[in-house]
């Protein structure tokens, strides 16, 4: 991976601030340590081959070398040899990233030494284009009263590395920011670089993966990782400087009283798809989820004991705190005097208590006290106040603002249940649990024959009543036991963590009324839907959300959701849920059904009929984008992505999706988390309270534009991928997507049903595979062609598209998207892939299709953009082209001989656990795969 090189450490003042040497010593540095490993524990005959093939895959980035020779010499390398080349360049992936994100912060850094404005995506850019627009105290509250942006964790097959490769990239980090912070002593940087060292062999002899098929309890640990790495530290920290900056500049109206970021997950609830799902997993979600909140509460507390050790001989005491003391049962005769330690001891015995109702046991950082449990996080916060009140009535306020702020804040943010859980499942999987139990209680023996207008009207009546349909006992099928298990468990949840537990019930593949009120009849036999009588409203606390996901039902979603809220029931379910109807917009699903552009403009169209319907039914809308890690599945910059919604779309709230190695890539250090979370809520402001479209009276015509040009896409996309005999064997044999079904990666199958309809395939192998492969067709196909249609050669047309990427947010954002996914395409390694396809006229069919709808959509994106290159308005994404990207060529090349050699009948764990590393190496690369 290179030797060592020397660098020069100085301070961030004395770097250019656009420079990109540092980044380059960063990665000679961390690249040369692995080096020096792979030589001195692979041996030197390993360490040639590594280097043989860097030295190789850089001369066919520079066309010094032939891409062809370099995959007739990897060819001859053996699979042991094979699985070291992949580890090396895998490993040097990750160090990339590590390097980059470094740079990222180093450059921040400059920005604000040189004292210039904070850039956008920043909390300090959001206040001061607020500040700017003269915002009334009348609007601001009545859009952002019930603000919320909560990022969802899901599971995901890419994001499978251990704990301990994560906590080792974690030290990485911190040993090459004390280096890069400079001033270092000669003896402390050998100590530093030996740290490196030392770090750097960790990971070689660490499996990067598991030997084993992920499983859904891994995937609850890997999700919760995030908290103790950077959650707990910063998710607190932007809530209270956004509930501070809202009520400094509007402090009439009471704003920031709920915490803006809370925290959501998928992880145990999402079964969609998934038979793994069952009601043990559900509560083992939300059990493992109350354990890490509360020993994080707990061990605050602790620390927070050992600070207050004020003495009542010193300072005063107010009455509530000597009250709280009193009752702590904290009767040390060394503490009587330490009111503020006994008080809070009382409050670790009541947590600890709690603790042992919820979970069965007291966890870390817990006592034994005969005290009484907390009924929920709103007692704790209370007692909390007692103690931040005495101390600032004693002048204490410094101390009042440093750990027990944290502490309050963390209780409000995450309180006993940490995140809330979703439940999702598929709408035909609902239909036939509820004909099932409607069957067995006699009410009605064929439903699933009915016509859409009798099902709302026989499930509007049964919900009517509080009279359950089934019983303990109910000879229901295996699919219908098992739902109704996961739904109890869930209202099991609810009742020992508060409503926050459960908050909501997605529905996949969402298509009418019936698909909505079948899901309420599920959450009613939980007994958590209650219609309510003559005198009490309904009540449920999880929201009833559809999904919208292909591009028909997306274009529908406006009607069925005004459909919903004419039902009486539902509509009043509505009203007393505060007025809040969430809708889910499914980026992957639309995608894999038309394509790109039409995908995103059947989104935005979506979108703004939604807004429209919301408004005729005076309801309050909450969008929920189920946006994935690729361009191809609704991912890219969130800020620039947040700020291209339509007008009304976010009104103060968004939800997102936020997936595999995108999380960790987002969040796995609190400096990124930070950054990362920030933009979120900067863009969710923004967009909520500035117009922001751009269009103005343009906007029906810029509208009506997009309409024709998503037909042309989607018919181009269409042809190619729903009508081209053979497409399906071409994809199945030119990507890894069967590999991806067998080779033990995440606990989900990787098709909804056993078939092989691309209908029915999984959004992530859909996209995982083209990625893979460095095709990336999801992220662009058929956008040429539509352009190129509708342009037909008319300059003025071109100009009109031209005026629309400067002036339109959304368009501009689809048009940045597709060049980042377009920048890391590659058709000549997808070309290599493409002979794995046995049929030749087939190949050529297709591929060639490929090649020539590639090079239209170059073609096109520089005729509307100007732009001279795909990376011309994303540096960061320009570097890491030009550094990174090379080392992709072994890995790629490594996997199409690996796939050869497996689909010819070799079947070794070696072989099978080096294709596995290639696609793990691949997704940790590009960052952002499937």
């Amino acid at each position: 991976m290179g030797a060592v090189a020397d660098r020069k450490v100085g301070s961030v003042h004395d770097t250019p601030r656009d420079a990109p040497e540092p980044l380059r010593q960063d990665i000679r540095l961390l690249g040369g340590i692995l080096g020096s490993i792979v030589r001195d524990h692979a041996g030197e005959r390993v360490f040639d081959l590594v280097e043989a093939a860097r030295t190789s895959a850089f001369a066919v980035r520079r066309s010094e070398l032939d891409r062809q020779d370099l995959a007739e010499q990897l060819a001859a390398v053996s699979d042991d040899d094979a699985v070291e080349i992949v580890r090396a360049f895998s490993h040097f992936a990750l160090l990339a990233n590590v390097a980059e994100d470094i740079h990222r912060e180093r450059r921040r850094a400059v920005h604000v030494a040189a004292g210039e404005p904070a850039p956008d995506s920043t909390l300090t850019a959001t206040w001061r284009k607020l500040d700017a627009a003269g915002l009334s105290a009348e609007h601001v509250a009545a859009v952002l009263h019930d603000a919320v942006v909560s990022p969802v964790v899901t599971a995901h097959p890419t994001e499978t590395r251990r704990r301990t490769v994560f906590d080792t990239q974690s030290q990485i980090s911190a040993a090459m920011r004390e280096i890069d912070r400079g001033g270092l002593t000669p003896g402390e940087r050998e100590r530093l670089e030996q740290a490196l060292r030392r770090h750097i062999l960790t990971l070689w002899d660490t499996a990067l993966i598991r030997l084993s098929r992920l499983r859904i309890q891994d995937e609850i640990e890997v999700g919760l990782r995030y908290y103790d790495a950077a959650f707990f530290e910063v998710v607190p920290q932007v809530n209270d400087e956004v509930r501070d900056a809202l009520r400094a500049r509007w402090p009439e109206v009471g704003l920031g009283g709920a915490p803006t970021v809370r925290m959501g997950s998928w992880i145990g609830g999402d079964r969609d798809g998934n038979p793994n799902v069952t009601a043990d997993v559900t509560m083992r979600a939300t059990q493992r989820a109350a354990q890490v909140a509360l020993e994080h509460h707990l061990g605050e507390l602790a620390h927070l004991e050992q600070e207050l050790s004020m003495s009542a001989r010193i300072v005063e005491v107010s009455a509530e705190l000597d009250l709280l003391a009193s009752a702590s049962g904290d009767d040390a005769e060394n503490r009587l005097d330490e009111p503020y330690r006994r008080a809070v001891w009382g409050l670790r015995g009541r947590l600890s208590a709690t603790a042992r109702r919820i979970l069965g046991f007291v966890p870390a950082h817990g006592v034994t006290a005969d005290l009484e449990p907390y009924d929920g996080p709103g007692e704790l916060a209370a007692d909390l106040t007692v103690i931040d009140t005495a101390l600032r009535r004693s002048g204490s306020d410094v101390i009042a603002d440093d750990r027990l702020a944290r502490v309050r804040s963390s209780v409000a943010t995450f309180g006993f249940h940490l995140s809330g859980l979703d439940l999702r499942q598929n709408s035909d999987v609902h239909e036939e649990v509820v004909a099932d139990m409607l069957a067995w209680s006699g009410v009605h023996t064929g439903y699933a024959d009915l016509g859409e207008d009798d099902r709302i009207a026989l499930l509007s009546d049964v919900l009517a009543t509080r009279r359950p349909i089934t019983a303990p006992g109910a000879r229901l099928s295996d699919l219908a036991a098992k739902e109704l298990a996961i739904v109890r468990a869930a209202a099991d949840a609810v009742a020992a963590l508060g409503p926050d537990a459960i908050p909501n019930y997605v529905i996949s593949m969402c298509t009418s009324v019936s698909d909505m009120l079948e899901v309420a009849l599920l959450l009613k036999e939980a007994g958590l839907f209650d219609p309510g009588d003559d005198d009490t409203e309904p009540s449920c606390p999880v929201g009833i959300v559809p999904l919208f996901e292909t591009i028909d039902d997306l274009a529908g979603g406006a009607s069925t959701l005004e459909a919903a809220l004419r039902i009486p029931l539902y509509r009043r379910l509505v009203a007393a849920r505060g007025g809040v109807q969430e809708v889910m917009l499914g980026y992957s699903d639309s995608n894999k059904d038309g394509g790109y552009l039409a995908a995103n403009w059947g989104l935005y169209r979506a979108e703004l009929e939604l807004v429209e319907a919301a408004a005729r039914a005076d309801v309050r809308l909450r969008l929920f984008h189920g946006r994935g890690g690729t361009v191809g599945r609704g991912g890219g910059p969130s800020y620039e992505a947040i700020l291209a919604q339509p007008p009304g779309a976010v009104q103060g709230s968004l939800r997102l999706t936020e997936q595999g190695e995108v999380i960790a890539a987002k969040y796995a250090e609190p400096p990124l988390a930070r950054r990362n979370l920030e933009a979120l809520v900067a863009a969710t402001l923004e967009s909520s309270l500035l117009d922001l479209e751009g269009l103005g009276d343009d906007a029906e015509e810029a509208y009506a534009i997009l309409d024709e040009l998503a037909v042309l896409a989607r018919g181009a996309y269409g042809d190619l991928v729903h009508d081209t005999p053979g497409f399906v064997e071409y994809f199945e044999t030119a990507t890894p997507v069967g590999e991806i079904g067998a080779l033990n990666i995440g606990s989900r199958p990787a098709s909804r049903k056993q078939t092989t309809a691309i209908s029915d395939l999984r959004a992530i192998p859909w996209v995982l595979a083209w990625t893979q492969s460095r095709v990336m067709l999801p992220g662009w196909y058929g956008t040429g062609t539509a352009f190129e249609q509708w342009i037909d050669g008319d300059d003025a047309k071109r100009e009109r598209l031209a005026d629309l990427y400067r002036r339109w947010p959304f368009f501009r954002s689809v048009l940045s998207n597709m060049a980042q996914v377009l920048a890391k395409s590659d058709l000549g390694i997808a070309e290599l892939y493409s002979r794995l396809v046995p049929d030749e006229d087939l190949r050529r069919r297709v591929f060639d299709r490929i090649t020539a709808e590639h090079e239209r959509t170059l073609a096109m994106y520089t005729a509307i953009t100007g732009n001279d290159t795909l990376v011309a308005d994303n540096p960061s994404l320009d570097r890491s082209v030009h550094n990174r990207f090379p080392y992709l060529e072994p890995l790629n090349l490594l996997q199409v001989e690996m796939l050869r050699r497996y689909r010819a009948g070799d079947d070794s764990d070696k072989l099978r656990r080096g294709i596995l590393l290639t696609m793990n190496g691949l997704a940790t690369a590009l960052r952002n795969s499937g």
